[in-house]
């Protein structure tokens, strides 16, 4: 009976640590819920205010693109990341690309690289393209966390899907032939890689 007990004693002892833990979880889960509802309700005021303040509102929220990339460095700023960190990665490359010549090529540039050589992204972001783009081939669209879109085209077996995070050196894919095309966009103006680098 003795043994009974001390087994009961035992199993109760890590039974309350997993509500704890389960408290702790579900703390962070209402707090992101109460934040989410209080934007909410903030937006509703604002746009209630005055028609001015709803077509403000209309105009930003229908015409800009929304940078998901640059909330996300904010909220981990203030609140830590919302999902635990995977620290099994290792950095294959090292954040620069390596290529042959470069040349000007319609809104971009185009590096001439090693024939099938692999592509890796040059900043952390999420994927917002992935398809088809006229005089780029098969591109991938990164938009950065410092806000900057850099567009990798001429691709094949690309190993990002749609809306995927990605941190910096992740391999996206490799080149077609010998071929990247790269564009790289921030407050609406391209600029070159050689000065994005520095």
């Amino acid at each position: 009976m003795d043994e009974y007990l001390a087994k009961f004693k035992s199993k109760k002892k890590g039974f309350n640590k997993e509500i704890k833990v389960n408290k702790k979880m579900i703390n962070k889960y209402i707090t992101k819920v109460m934040l989410g509802i209080i934007f909410f309700l903030v937006s509703i005021i604002f746009t209630n205010f005055s028609d001015k303040n709803l077509l403000l509102y209309k105009e930003y929220v229908f015409t800009e693109s929304l940078p998901f990339t640059k909330i996300k460095g904010w909220y981990e700023d203030l609140f830590g990341e919302v999902l635990p960190k995977n620290d099994n990665t290792k950095t294959v490359f090292n954040g620069k690309l390596v290529y042959k010549e470069i040349v000007d090529y319609l809104d971009g540039e185009k590096l001439t690289v090693s024939s099938n050589s692999l592509v890796n992204s040059i900043g952390s972001g999420v994927v917002v393209y992935n398809g088809e783009k006229e005089g780029y081939g098969n591109t991938v669209i990164i938009q950065g966390i410092d806000g900057v879109d850099i567009w990798y085209g001429n691709l094949q077996n690309v190993s990002v899907s749609l809306y995927d995070y990605i941190e910096a050196d992740t391999v996206i894919g490799e080149v077609t032939n010998e071929y990247l095309y790269l564009v790289i966009k921030k407050d609406n103006e391209f600029i070159k890689y050689e000065d994005y680098q520095n």
